[in-house]
């Protein structure tokens, strides 16, 4: 019996010493939440913040919140940190919250608590007025979605019509232009991009049957019908709210061009007399395509004066002296008894001047030589005459 006791009492002893121990806590690792917001509508909640409560009534007048976390850019928001706990997290937009849900957080869980305004229990208890804002709202959000994936597509077609006809597919660059204005027939820029596959498809037309020594009967079509389409480029955008000059005036001078292959020299010159017009600065440039197009069409008195208002736009430019020295040169006369060459005054001046400021240009052996062949001496310091 003693020795039952004693071992009862060792026994006991023990038990004394183990409580007298102090006691060792594990410490609760915190947790983490993060999630996303978005509206009845689909779309991400951008401003606000989500609150986490242990309140379970969200209605309450004055809730405690335990932690506050920001809505970002795209409606996400992110916790870290976080006693576990059986929370209610809550989105607030200013004084007012638009949605609350559950989420219960153990210790050292990544929380994700996302809050979808779509769910039917959510639209259930909006108002009828607010289902009917609701319901308007993603209908005009639809019609501007396929809008703007309508232009996206005619965007694409441009760029494709542009680059095809820059490598000279221009089948292709046709084809794509001729979808884009049918899906968008109010679009200056598309009917001037057609016109620019349509010109060059007839221009390589052109040149074809030219090379074949054959003809085409097709071509005269082909460049009334990029004549059309730049006509109605040019129609539509001087009808816009906001015209384009420069829509203008690449358009007319490409109607020049076009007019020009037909032979419609006085329409060509109206169109490049227009295309100045719309945009000043860079009427030298129109002025010289004109008399470019002029003295290939053999127009050469025409080639001369749309040659002066090229150089009256820029006195520098001088393929322009060029072009007017060489359409004034037909009107040189031959003295049947001496054979001396007497040039136009005009013409001279126009050669003199191109030397002046391109002595060594594409253009200055051609000249000089005309000018030796008429008795003319070369003026390096040349000064237009009065008149």
């Amino acid at each position: 019996m003693k020795i039952f006791g004693m071992r009862v009492a060792a026994a006991c002893f023990l038990g004394m010493a183990t409580l007298a121990q102090p006691v060792r806590l594990m410490a609760q690792a915190n947790g983490t939440i993060h999630g996303h917001v978005q509206n009845p509508a689909g779309q991400p909640v951008t401003t606000g913040e989500v609150r986490l409560t242990t309140d379970h009534n969200p209605n309450a007048a004055n809730p405690k919140f335990d932690y506050t976390f920001p809505l970002d850019a795209s409606g996400n928001y992110k916790g870290t940190d976080v006693k576990p706990g059986n929370y209610i997290a809550i989105v607030y937009q200013g004084p007012a919250h638009i949605d609350f849900m559950p989420a219960p957080i153990a210790a050292g869980e990544d929380k994700t608590v996302d809050f979808d305004m779509t769910r039917k229990e959510y639209i259930d208890k909006m108002s009828p007025a607010d289902r009917a804002n609701l319901e308007e709202y993603k209908k005009k959000n639809a019609e501007t979605n396929a809008a703007n994936a309508k232009i996206q597509n005619l965007n694409a077609l441009l760029t494709s019509a542009r680059t095809a006809t820059k490598a000279g597919d221009y089948d292709t660059a046709v084809k794509n232009m001729m979808d884009a204005t049918a899906a968008k027939p109010d679009e200056a820029i598309l009917w001037d991009t057609l016109g620019d596959a349509q010109l060059g498809a007839a221009t390589a037309a052109a040149k074809t049957a030219k090379d074949a020594k054959t003809t085409d009967p097709s071509v005269p079509d082909k460049f009334a019908a990029a004549i059309t389409s730049y006509q109605k480029a040019i129609t539509l955008n001087a009808a816009a709210a906001k015209p384009s000059p420069d829509l203008t005036a690449a358009a007319e001078n490409q109607l020049g061009q076009a007019f020009g292959k037909l032979g419609k020299n006085t329409d060509s010159a109206a169109a490049y007399d227009a295309a100045a017009k719309a945009d000043p600065p860079k009427a030298a440039t129109y002025y010289y395509n004109e008399a470019a197009t002029l003295f290939n069409a053999n127009d050469m008195p025409n080639a001369a004066i749309a040659a002066d208002k090229a150089i009256a736009a820029d006195p520098t430019k001088v393929d322009a002296y060029y072009i007017k020295g060489q359409a004034l040169i037909q009107n040189a006369t031959v003295d049947p008894k001496t054979n001396v060459i007497t040039a136009p005054p005009d013409c001279i001046a126009a050669y003199q001047k191109y030397l002046q400021l391109a002595p060594t240009g594409p253009h200055a052996e051609e000249i000089k030589g005309i000018l030796a062949g008429i008795g003319v001496k070369i003026e390096t310091n040349y000064k237009a005459p009065k008149k």
